[in-house]
């Protein structure tokens, strides 16, 4: 499965990479653990579904949420997704009692592959070495620690409430970070802010979060999800042409490390792409001739959901 036609976009695991859990293509009603549904058109929301756990997650769970994210991906209709957990918390990492379980009774070859997985493209946590083709915007609450600290990192923007607590808890265990957290972090918060917290594995609550970067939006209690899902409606009714070209050519140039003279050749090329579909050409004949769009308004371009 192809996730597109962007710059950064990876091969997604087919069906097939998951074929024991085929059984979830109706997971909000066969399995709670992860949970879908869709908020209006546009918004595809994903909720892990683990209240017990503070929203741990095993292998399993692991699996069910890269095959939503998966799903998310195919679906056209589907513009952005939203990713939240159940409960007081959005997901507290890994859960170490399965783990811990697990490893009395396997020997040091399967512990590896309970860890690693045999799809490289798959993280402990499931989708966190994806690169989406579309925004994903994490609603946060309570905690999000250790590898829930790594999947929130993977969205592209985070709204947080105020009880939320972000950490690298699982230094004060010993375990590393395998899902992306020492790659994302340093990226988005800057170096001496990710080292702070990955060093130190100290908890940041949400106004901190907030000045780090680390955050984008910090609401009352209890409206993470609200906000996130306006935020979500509000990028859907967007072009999407042009949205996604920004977004990937700002992806590019972060991530792959990109020269500045390419990265500014590949943001060109992207937008030319993007302006020479039919909806910029006509957004552009109507700001001219008949003034949509002037004064600030975006609502005269929003797309009809």
């Amino acid at each position: 499965f192809s996730c597109g036609k962007h710059p950064l976009q990876l091969f997604l695991p087919r069906r097939s990479l998951l074929a024991s859990f085929n059984h979830q293509r109706a997971m909000s009603t066969a399995d709670p653990t992860v949970r879908t549904h869709k908020h209006g058109k546009h918004v595809f929301v994903i909720t892990l579904n683990r209240p017990a756990k503070r929203n741990a997650v095993d292998a399993h769970t692991a699996a069910l949420l890269a095959d939503c994210f998966r799903r998310f991906e195919e679906d056209d209709s589907s513009r952005v997704a939203v990713l939240t957990g159940n409960g007081e918390n959005f997901c507290a990492g890994y859960d170490l009692s399965w783990v811990a379980h697990k490893a009395t009774t396997v020997n040091e070859q399967e512990a590896r592959k309970l860890v690693i997985g045999e799809n490289p493209e798959l993280g402990p946590m499931g989708p966190s070495r994806y690169n989406l083709s579309k925004p994903l915007i994490a609603a946060v609450s309570g905690y999000a620690v250790a590898g829930g600290l790594e999947l929130s990192l993977l969205a592209d923007m985070r709204v947080a409430d105020e009880t939320a607590v972000f950490g690298v808890f699982c230094r004060r265990i010993g375990v590393p970070l395998t899902d992306g957290g020492s790659v994302r972090l340093p990226k988005l918060i800057g170096l001496s802010h990710a080292m702070d917290m990955i060093l130190t594995g100290r908890p940041v609550k949400a106004r901190e979060a907030l000045q780090m970067g680390l955050v984008n939006r910090v609401v009352r209690p209890s409206q993470s999800l609200r906000v996130a899902l306006k935020l979500a409606t509000e990028i859907a009714e967007f072009t999407q042409d042009a949205l996604l070209a920004d977004r990937s050519s700002a992806l590019k140039s972060t991530y792959n490390a990109t020269p500045l003279k390419e990265a500014l050749r590949d943001e060109c090329m992207g937008g030319i792409d993007a302006l020479l579909k039919g909806e910029a050409r006509e957004n552009a004949r109507r700001f001219v001739q008949e003034g949509a769009g002037r004064h600030g308004s975006f609502d005269d371009f929003k797309s009809k959901l």
